[in-house]
C-alpha cells in the first residue's frame, strides 16, 4: 500500500461506522469484526487475516480520541494531503504554497498511529524484561509481639523457577531453539509504507524461542509452585490490619525482569487484658468501695509483664480513667501511655456481719444528706 492509498484509508468506512460515531459505537462495532475475522477463527484464510489487519488499524485510530481528533484533522486537509500524488508546489489553494520536500512524515504523522521516533519499537517491547507478580500473605502475631516487634518468617506457596531445568522450560540437556518464524524477534512485522505495524509472533508467542522437548517437570513453562519461608522483622507497634512490604520477595520476573514485592497482612489477637487505642494501651483495674472512697495505692499491670503502682483520690467515681506516662505501644515516632480506667467492685455475697456494716454506713450516709438539707434550708429560709 503506497503513503499517499494510506493517507487516503477511510477508517471510518472500514469499520462500517459513521464519522459521527461515539466512542462506545466504535469499540462495539471493532469487537464484532475483530471476533468475525480474528486468525485464530479463520485459519489459513489470507483474506480474513488481512481483513482483522485493517479493522486493527482503524481501531488503533478512531479508537482513541486523541489519534481521532488528529486523524480528522488530516483528512479535512483535502487537497493539501493530496501534495503526496502529484500536488504541484505552489498549488495549496486559498493562494498558498504548500512544499513538502522537507518534511519528514514519519515525524508529522507519528502522533497520530503511535510510532513517532524515539519510542521503543514492538520487538523491543516484545522481549523487554517485566516485573514478576506482587504476592500477598498474612501473619498472625500475639498481642505482646504487636506491641513490642518481633523476627519471624511467613510460610508462601508460590511460583520459583523450575528447578529441573533451571527455569527454561526445556529438557534437562536440550535448548529451546530460535523461532523460524520470527527468526528470535518475538514480533512478526507488516509494513505499510512509511507506517510498520506489529504483533506477537503467534508460533512462540512473542518469546522468539520455541521449546521442542519440554521439561516434564514444569511441562515448559519454566516455573513450578515451591514452598518457601520468607524472613521479616517486625518493628514494635504495628497495627492489627497493617500491610508490611518486602521488596523483591514476590513472584519471579520474567525476561531478565525484577521479582515482585510481598505485602504481608498483620493479624492481631486481641489481649484478655489489655486493649489500645493508637499509640496508647488500655487497662481495667478493679478497687474496692472502701479505696475508690477513701483513697488508695493500686497496682496496675503493664504489658512487659511489671506493675505500676497508681495513686487515685478519695472519691473516685467509677469509670474515671488515670494516664500513666511512657508505658504504652513504642513506635520510631514516639511512645504512647498506659490508660488505667478503674472499676468499683461490688459484693455480690454479704455475711451478717458485713451486712450490718454497710447498713450502719448507709444510715450514717443517710443522716449526713439529711442534716446537710436542713442547713441548706433554714439558710434559704
Amino acid at each position: 500500500m503506497s503513503q499517499h492509498d494510506w493517507l487516503e484509508k477511510d477508517f471510518y468506512k472500514v469499520l462500517g461506522v459513521s464519522k459521527d460515531a461515539d466512542e462506545k459505537e466504535i469499540t462495539k462495532k471493532y469487537r464484532k469484526l475483530a471476533r468475525k475475522y480474528h486468525p485464530d477463527a479463520n485459519a489459513g484464510d489470507a483474506k480474513a487475516e488481512e481483513k482483522f489487519k485493517d479493522i486493527s488499524a482503524a481501531y488503533d485510530v478512531i479508537g482513541s480520541a486523541d489519534k481521532r481528533k488528529e486523524y480528522d484533522e488530516i483528512r479535512r486537509l483535502g487537497p493539501a494531503a493530496g501534495a503526496f500524488g502529484g500536488f504541484s508546489p505552489g498549488q495549496g489553494g486559498a493562494g498558498r504554497t504548500v512544499n513538502f520536500d522537507n518534511i519528514d512524515l514519519g515525524d508529522l504523522f507519528g502522533g497520530v498511529f503511535n510510532r513517532g521516533r524515539g519510542s521503543a519499537g514492538p520487538q523491543q517491547r516484545a522481549q523487554a524484561p517485566v516485573k514478576g507478580n506482587d504476592l500477598e500473605s498474612s501473619l498472625h502475631l500475639s498481642f505482646e509481639d504487636a506491641v513490642k516487634g518481633v523476627t519471624t518468617s511467613v510460610n508462601l506457596i508460590s511460583d520459583a523457577p523450575c528447578g529441573t531445568c533451571g527455569g527454561s522450560g526445556a529438557k534437562p540437556g536440550t535448548k529451546p531453539t530460535t523461532c523460524s518464524r520470527c527468526g528470535g524477534r518475538g514480533v512478526l512485522d507488516d509494513n505499510q509504507g512509511m507506517f510498520s505495524f506489529s504483533q506477537p509472533c503467534p508460533q512462540c508467542g512473542g518469546q522468539g524461542k520455541v521449546i521442542t522437548e519440554p521439561c516434564s517437570s514444569c511441562r515448559g513453562t519454566g516455573l513450578e509452585a515451591k514452598s518457601r519461608l520468607v524472613k521479616l522483622r517486625v518493628p514494635p507497634g504495628v497495627k492489627n490490619g497493617q500491610k508490611i512490604k518486602l521488596k523483591g520477595r514476590g513472584g519471579p520476573g520474567r525476561n531478565g525482569g525484577p521479582p515482585g514485592d510481598l505485602y504481608v497482612t498483620i493479624d492481631v489477637a486481641p489481649h484478655r487484658t489489655f486493649g489500645r487505642k493508637g499509640q496508647n494501651l488500655t487497662v481495667t483495674v478493679p478497687v474496692s468501695f472502701a479505696q475508690a472512697a477513701l483513697g488508695a495505692k493500686v497496682k496496675a499491670p503493664t504489658v512487659e509483664g511489671t506493675t505500676v503502682t497508681l495513686k487515685i483520690p478519695p472519691g473516685t467515681h467509677c469509670g474515671k480513667t488515670f494516664r500513666v506516662k511512657g508505658r504504652g505501644v513504642e513506635s520510631k515516632s514516639k511512645k504512647g501511655d498506659l490508660l488505667v480506667t478503674i472499676d468499683i467492685v461490688v459484693p455480690t455475697t454479704l455475711n451478717e456481719e458485713q451486712r450490718q456494716a454497710i447498713e450502719a454506713l448507709d444510715e450514717v450516709l443517710g443522716q449526713a444528706g439529711s442534716s446537710k438539707s436542713s442547713s441548706e434550708s433554714s439558710e434559704v429560709g
